[in-house]
């Protein structure tokens, strides 16, 4: 399950296509090859987006959970 305080870094690793998702909302994680190193949360709230819909979003598209 995909959580706010996850880290950037990990889930790229674990969720392969999670990187080009974020991309596509003008959430980017990798700059210059090197991910984010922080958590998914701050990604988020630094583009002004509901954290909590778009972390369900994100466990529906690539872990196949919802809440």
């Amino acid at each position: 399950m995909i959580k706010p305080d996850d880290s950037v870094e990990e889930l790229i690793e674990k969720y392969p296509g999670i990187n080009g998702f974020l991309l596509e909302r003008g959430i980017v994680c990798v700059k210059c090859g090197e991910p984010f190193w922080g958590k998914l949360e701050d990604l988020i709230k630094n583009k002004g987006m509901d954290v909590d819909a778009l972390i369900r979003e994100l466990n529906v598209k690539f872990d196949g959970k919802q809440e």
